[in-house]
């Protein structure tokens, strides 16, 4: 099998990427870590070949430590050092996404960053897009090599894609248990050539021999945060037995191969042909599974193999939604639950302005001054949103995409409805604008997606619009109800 692969141009890892997730949780209950002694706990990984290592700005002393093993220990210049910015939800501008940037580049020692992953909060918020674009500015300059994100789902991957976004990632968790990856994202990643980096393959140890039958844990016994998470994974997927015959299924074919249910659950994940490499935790110092996670780049399983867990998969229920709605809409499938120890506020999209009795929002586009109009209006229980098209400042987003592009005025229609204080759901009647007829079946396709169970009025026409490129233009009326 390989040891390496190539995740974009003149960027070669390793297939299985050591995470440091846990320096978080680590730090939470010990204190701050000692940079220089812990960075000499990476080196085994990359004397092994596993010379990949992923972090984030939020993950305790991570990038420290790393940069610590990179400019100390003889074979720091062989890794590939990957991490993230995740910033607050709300306005993004150049400064703050420099600084960031800036922050990495110090705490980690290096001149450039391998490959910087964004995560976006909320997608009625268009203000992600001004992350990646600002990000793809500092790519330009040389400060960052190659640009990804992670928790992204297939819509908005492929909107910022076809914006034009040299995106090369997604990280998103994939599992036995979590399948979502195995979808629509899949196709995005073969359309676009984009990989996946998985993370959450053994659901935060569960998918070890550890826990074959053993009788479930109360919450207090769980101990660490990726425990506590990944039981509601696994709460949300059939339950405790459901999830036993799983590890039954895994065991059989691991004892098959004389290797753990790890190395198992590890190769099928890897196996999925949109997935570049897998990332597997480590508590540097701690509990290392060097050797045993070697064992997976040399196991081959076969369709036997894959067929016998994809029928136990089968048992299972399906995670719902797309890869990152853990972190947007409930069910929320996080260590508490909520975003409470993730956000302290979701802002609102825009700003509502109080104009007498009425409330209006507006988006920022030339047009609005202009032609001396609001992108959205509440009266009363009403909410009115104008003619919306894919605009973001003097942007055009979602390129010549028709679906992106509408997929990019719904969201900026679900954000100004929030922010007035209605939701989708509240949505009555939505009138659709096409330019050229045969765009019709992806828009239509697209507004199916966003209000399956909603099924407001809907009128479809095909109008000359005002612009270069635009396919589409979008208005749309809620009724609220107290």
């Amino acid at each position: 099998m390989k040891s390496t692969v190539e995740l974009a141009p003149g960027l070669t890892i390793s297939p299985i990427i050591t995470g440091l997730w846990q320096i978080a949780d680590m730090e939470r209950k010990e204190g701050a870590l000692d940079p220089k002694a812990t960075a000499q706990f990476m080196a085994p990984y990359i004397e092994a070949g596993l010379t990949t290592f992923d972090m984030a700005d939020h993950y305790g002393s991570s990038e420290i430590i790393a940069g610590n093993l990179y400019s100390d220990h003889p074979s720091g210049t062989q890794g590939q050092y990957f991490t993230k910015w995740v910033p607050s939800p709300g306005k993004i501008n150049r400064t703050d996404t420099r600084l960031a940037v800036e922050t990495a580049l110090k705490r980690m020692q290096r001149d450039s960053l391998d490959l910087m992953q964004f995560h976006a909060w909320k997608y009625s918020d268009p203000n992600w897009l001004d992350g990646l674009f600002y990000l793809d500015e500092l790519r330009q300059e040389g400060l960052i090599k190659h640009i990804g994100v992670t928790n992204f789902d297939a819509i908005h991957l492929k909107m910022a894609l076809d914006t034009g976004i040299p995106l090369v990632s997604n990280q998103v968790c994939h599992s036995l248990l979590d399948q979502r990856a195995a979808g629509q994202l899949g196709k995005v990643c073969e359309d676009y050539d984009v990989k996946l980096l998985a993370f959450g393959t053994l659901a935060g140890g569960f998918l070890t021999d550890k826990w074959l039958n053993q009788a479930e844990p109360s919450s207090d016994q769980l101990s660490t945060w990726s425990e506590m998470k990944y039981k509601r994974f696994i709460d949300v997927a059939g339950g405790w037995s459901r999830f036993q015959a799983l590890l039954s299924c895994t065991k059989e074919i691991s004892e098959k191969h004389q290797v753990s249910i790890a190395n198992i659950a590890s190769r099928y994940i890897l196996d999925n042909p949109h997935v570049a490499a897998i990332v597997v935790g480590a508590r540097l110092g701690r509990s290392e599974h060097i050797s045993d996670t070697i064992r997976i780049l040399q196991l081959q399983l076969d369709q036997e193999d894959h067929d016998k867990i994809f029928e136990t998969m089968q048992l299972l229920q399906p995670i719902t939604g797309d890869c990152g709605d853990e972190y947007r809409r409930p069910p929320y499938l996080t260590a508490s639950g909520d975003l409470s120890h993730h956000l302290d506020v979701m802002p609102d999209s825009f700003d509502p302005v109080q104009n007498g009795a009425r409330s209006q929002v507006f988006s920022g586009t030339p047009w609005e001054g202009l032609a001396g109009y609001c992108r959205a209006i509440r009266d009363g229980n009403r909410i009115l949103v104008s003619g919306t098209t894919a605009t973001h400042g003097d942007r055009l987003i979602g390129g010549d995409d028709p679906s992106s592009q509408t997929h990019f005025i719904l969201d900026k229609i679900e954000g100004a409805i929030e922010s007035l204080g209605g939701k989708m759901q509240d949505v009555v009647r939505t009138r659709i604008f096409i330019n050229e007829v045969r765009d019709w079946e992806p828009v239509a396709r697209a507004h199916g997606v966003r209000f399956q169970e909603i099924n407001p009025a809907n009128t479809l026409v095909q109008a000359k619009l005002i612009g270069d490129g635009y396919r589409v233009e979008i208005e749309a009326e809620a009724s609220l109800i107290n």
